[in-house]
């Protein structure tokens, strides 16, 4: 869910019983028609293409679905598309600059922290979210609590952790 209710607008209902939406995503002002029990995910993917934010479980549980709200790491399978309305949205796309990946996504394929990759978007997303809440390079600890919420079955969290460290030392070392 959103974390305060004032963070978005009021969307309009069209006569239909559908919402016009219109909200930020990746830095672009994107609208879109949906009807009123569409989640977030599905906006993302089925009405926008936007298919790297995945949905494992639809529940809340996994965190394949994970965006920033408004700098927050959410997950979008269980946020109404309405909600959206006038926020600042980040999905997994949005992470890299044109061809430069993040630091996160960068770490990640260099640390061998991505397998078959379904969980991948939602780790780099609360990675970067996690990453950029510190104001030190996080201890194997601190990251372990810091990803809670990530289900990942492939990789055993290790390369995870290594890659979530070695990008925190990456943003230091180049001021982030």
């Amino acid at each position: 869910m959103l974390t305060h209710p004032s963070e978005g607008t009021a969307p309009s209902r069209s006569a239909d019983g559908t919402w016009h939406l219109s909200f930020t995503l990746n830095g672009e002002r994107v609208e879109t028609e949906v009807p009123p029990t569409t989640t977030l995910l599905d906006v993302l993917r089925l009405h926008l293409g936007r298919t790297g934010s995945k949905g494992a479980c639809l529940e809340g549980e996994c965190g394949s679905c994970t965006v920033l709200v408004n700098g927050v790491p959410q997950n979008s399978c269980l946020i109404l598309a309405p909600q959206a309305e006038g926020t600042d949205i980040t999905s997994v796309e949005g992470l890299a600059t044109g061809d430069t990946l993040d630091s996160v996504q960068q770490a990640f394929l260099d640390c061998g922290a991505v397998q078959c990759g379904y969980c991948t978007p939602g780790l780099l997303i609360a990675a970067r979210a996690f990453i950029d809440s510190c104001d030190h390079v996080p201890s194997v600890d601190e990251v372990r609590r810091g990803m809670e919420g990530n289900i990942c079955r492939c990789t055993g969290y290790m390369k995870v952790i290594d890659a979530v460290i070695t990008a925190a030392l990456v943003d230091q070392q180049e001021g982030r």
